[in-house]
């Protein structure tokens, strides 16, 4: 396991210095890499699907296997390799908004747990390590405002952000990675990402917001109108992608909308873990349209937000476990299917 920090251009990785003299250059480099993103393979795909239609259907298995046949694109169309390269990052980060009290998450567990991560003592470290995963834990720089009363973060830092991710994918495209899950974690991240849910989804606050396993009805009411009033402020941002991050999203959410158009560039698949990542893959999504074709939905989770922004996206999970905690455990869990699909369509 490898731990680090990211986010916000602050580990040089983009070489954004956050100035306003830079944006024009980070603009830039951000629509080169929306342009570099082709849909996978249809060849590949057709003729892993015409080679498994020969055989006792799997359902869902040859599905499985006919995506990986695409976004592999081997030399010989249709072939599909094992997967046997698959690295987890998981992103963990703070929001502003839990200081209005709608996070059950003490202060300081989003530390504890990528620390725990890299020493191999947390739920996901010991999954990954039962399902052959490497994990890349990474806490991001800082702790964004109340989105509900002031932006996230300044375009800049926004900017330096989505570069620091899509540096991520850059590098484990160079690795060799087959595959990447991505999973996201920190207080106030979940009320955070069901706003931008609901924005992107024109659903109502009330439609996206998590009651959670220990919230009564007050903190609940209070959790949706911060979710209302957040997604009141992005409103008028819908159609400045950069501004409505700026605005409701913060390092977290942007650094993974990042990594996912970045590996979608690279031909990298991507397994989305819950609402966070799910969030960040709807507004990638409206960045670059093909996008989309790169990224599988590991597992559907209980929160209401999860199931809108999947519907939307047209992901059909692979699991059904009701697997709350988003630290990446129920993204994992997907891998060992994902892998069985692949050898069965290799064959």
């Amino acid at each position: 396991m490898s731990s680090g920090t990211a986010g916000g251009g602050t580990d040089g990785t983009d070489g954004t210095d956050g100035t306003a003299a830079e944006q024009p250059a980070a603009r830039e480099r951000v629509d080169a890499v929306l342009s570099a993103i082709t849909r996978p393979d249809g060849q590949s795909r057709l003729a892993a699907r015409e080679r498994l239609l020969a055989r006792p259907a799997r359902g869902r298995l040859d599905e499985l296997g006919v995506w990986v046949a695409g976004v592999q694109s081997p030399d010989e169309p249709g072939t599909v390799r094992p997967l046997e390269r698959v690295r987890m990052l998981l992103l963990g980060a703070d929001h502003g908004v839990a200081d209005a009290g709608v996070s059950a998450r003490p202060a300081g567990s989003t530390e504890e747990l990528v620390r725990a991560t890299v020493a191999g003592e947390s739920a996901p470290a010991r999954v990954a390590s039962g399902v052959d995963v490497d994990v890349r834990p990474l806490l991001l720089d800082g702790t964004t405002a109340r989105v509900d009363t002031t932006d996230a973060s300044t375009v800049d830092d926004t900017l330096a952000a989505l570069l620091a991710g899509v540096a991520l994918a850059d590098a484990e495209a160079d690795a060799g990675t087959d595959a990447i899950v991505l999973a996201a974690a920190g207080r106030g991240l979940g009320t955070v990402a069901s706003a931008l849910v609901g924005l992107l989804t024109k659903r109502d606050a009330s439609a996206v917001t998590s009651r959670g396993p220990v919230l009564d009805d007050a903190l609940w009411m209070r959790r949706a109108a911060v979710v209302r009033d957040t997604m009141r402020r992005g409103r008028p941002l819908l159609g400045d992608h950069v501004g409505l991050l700026s605005a409701v999203g913060g390092p977290g959410l942007a650094t993974a909308t990042g990594l996912l158009l970045g590996a979608a560039a690279r031909r990298t698949p991507v397994l989305l873990d819950g609402v966070a990542t799910s969030a960040a893959a709807l507004l990638a999504q409206r960045m670059a349209f093909r996008a989309a074709d790169w990224w599988l939905a590991s597992h559907r989770s209980p929160e209401p937000g999860h199931s809108v922004a999947l519907d939307r996206l047209g992901l059909d999970p692979v699991l059904d476990l009701q697997v709350r905690q988003e630290d990446g455990v129920g993204a994992l869990l997907a891998v060992p299917v994902l892998r069985a699909a692949a050898e069965l369509a290799a064959t």
